[in-house]
């Protein structure tokens, strides 16, 4: 059996190069469309600073993008490396999304790309447009492909366990498309995108304006971003809403982690606000507690419950003790296969009524390999595995929705006074805007945990536990392998810092046309910003 600790290091390493490489996902996602609008106020206008603010954005957002790509390929790398048993089990399902992800959407955002950055005196100011155009599509699309891929380990539909394989079948691309589960998460992850990317352009433009340089570019450039975030928050808002209601609906024990909901209770359930959780007893020893709302969240409706974690262990239970026939059955016809003898009828039927409770069975494949072995005591030990730990996951979620409510408050300040005019004249606001740069990833990264924690014990839910899913390899290769990463990644993080930094500190002077601040010319003295 593989080793705990081998499970253990394999997965933080994929967690810490994954929680890294999403540090750039968000910021390339919300900067594209910013400079769609940008240049598309240019191509209508003409006037040339919505140019050179598409061109000084744009060259922070290629310093982002190639920081993104560069740590990106290492986990498509790692499915192969880490998790060998997983892309044999899957890979005729998780494969095809990101098949169709480099083909569609990376070759298209890299080309694109390459011609916004080399093609401004090469094309036309339409060509150039619809090059943008393109760049920011190809960014969505590779985004959506990522996320139709991981909503299936969250939610597995659209594929069946085929018992002569020993693999998991794509029988329905359109529901694996479809997934409701994998389109909430699309579009709830591309709004806290384009909020990213909105607080980035908010926040370094406050600090222009705080300094009282290049004050039409700065205030132009808020004007974007406070709009374009205000809209964006709104929505991320209400899709993690749509967000919830799907948990609701395929996992059932994340959102009971969540809500730390040890106990069902009458529907609709109430909402806890903040909790003192004691996992070691089961049980909340207070909560500031508002009735009805999670019910309403979680089932939209009044008389649905939600079950709380202690109903859901019996179920699970329950699924655990079904699922030892299935991999009974099962071990017996690999048995068969590998000696050429045909399975009996009676073993096939046997292994169809309970495959359904497979993965469940193969928990206990922790314990023991053989199922005539299990015991009471590793059942009990498997239940309680079934259920990620409630305190991180209930705390990193409100860390996620708090940081979600303070930027609605922050983009609906800048918009109110941009509108009004005299957003100038509220420096408050502006250091408001500068120091919530950060929120937007502190909440992407709290709410990436509370997705992939929460569907612990599975890489795919409840169909293949994690600790079948790794290679097997030497646990000191992988942590020697970590700490390489950890350490490579460092490296670019300090890169990066330095390069954005640099380019917020020159500012559009970066751009050498003689009109901005800080350049050795006179023309930005005497020349106005057209």
């Amino acid at each position: 059996m593989i080793s705990e600790h081998l499970v253990d290091i394999s997965r933080l390493q994929f967690a810490a190069t994954a929680l890294f490489h999403f540090l750039f996902v968000p910021l390339t996602l919300g900067m594209t469309w910013i400079l769609v609008i940008m240049e598309a106020v240019y191509l209508t206008t003409g006037k040339a600073i919505w140019k050179d603010m598409t061109r000084f954005w744009g060259k922070l957002f290629g310093i982002n993008f190639v920081l993104g790509v560069t740590t990106g390929i290492t986990m498509e790398f790692q499915f192969g490396t880490n998790w060998a048993y997983y892309s044999h089990y899957v890979g005729d399902v998780f494969g095809a999304p990101l098949a169709i992800e480099g083909l569609m959407a990376f070759f298209l955002e890299s080309t694109m790309v390459g011609l916004f950055f080399f093609g401004w005196d090469k094309m036309s100011r339409l060509q150039h447009f619809a090059t943008t155009l393109l760049m920011a599509l190809g960014t969505s699309l590779s985004a959506l492909w990522i996320l139709v891929a991981n909503g299936w380990m969250q939610n597995p539909v659209g594929a069946e366990f085929n018992y002569q394989t020993m693999r998991m079948e794509m029988v329905s691309f359109a529901q694996i498309f479809l997934n409701p589960d994998a389109q909430n998460k699309f579009v709830h992850t591309v709004s806290a995108g384009y909020v990213t990317g909105a607080s980035f352009v908010l926040g370094v433009s406050a600090w222009y304006l705080l300094k009282g340089r290049d004050v039409a570019f700065a205030k132009r450039s808020f004007h974007v971003a406070a709009a374009f975030g205000f809209a964006a928050i709104c929505s991320a808002i209400v899709l993690g809403d749509e967000s919830g209601y799907s948990i609701g609906q395929a996992q059932q024990t994340k959102l009971a982690t969540m809500e730390a909901m040890w106990q069902t209770e009458p529907a609709p359930a109430g909402f806890n606000i903040i909790a003192g959780i004691n996992e070691q007893e089961q049980k909340n020893d207070w909560a500031l507690h508002v009735p009805y709302v999670m019910g309403l969240i979680g089932t939209r409706s009044v008389d649905t419950e939600i079950l709380g974690i202690n109903d859901i262990k019996k179920l699970n239970e329950e699924r655990i003790t079904n699922g030892i026939t299935a991999v009974k059955a099962l071990d017996i016809m690999r048995a068969n296969q590998a000696n050429g003898v045909d399975n009996p009828q009676a073993l096939i039927d046997e292994f169809t009524a309970h495959k359904d409770d497979l993965g469940f069975g193969l928990l206990l494949k922790k314990y023991t390999s053989d199922m005539d072995a299990v015991t009471p005591a590793m059942i009990a030990q498997a239940v309680d595995d079934s259920v990620p730990a409630v305190t991180p996951m209930f705390w990193t979620f409100r860390v996620m929705v708090g940081m979600g409510f303070l930027m609605l408050i922050l983009y609906a300040l800048c918009l109110f006074f941009t509108l009004r005019g005299d957003f100038l004249s509220k420096p408050w606001l502006l250091k408001f805007a500068l120091y919530m740069i950060p929120a937007p990833w502190i909440a992407l990264e709290a709410g990436w945990f509370v997705a992939e924690y929460g569907r612990q014990p599975w890489t795919v839910y409840g169909v293949l536990p994690t600790h079948l899913s790794v290679s097997n390899i030497d646990a000191a290769h992988v942590l020697w392998s970590l700490l390489g990463f950890v350490l490579f990644y460092v490296i670019l993080a300090v890169v990066e810092m330095y390069l954005m930094v640099k380019y917020v500190r020159l500012g559009p002077a970066s751009l050498g046309t003689g009109k901005y601040f800080g350049e050795q010319s006179s023309a930005f003295l005497i020349k106005p910003n057209k």
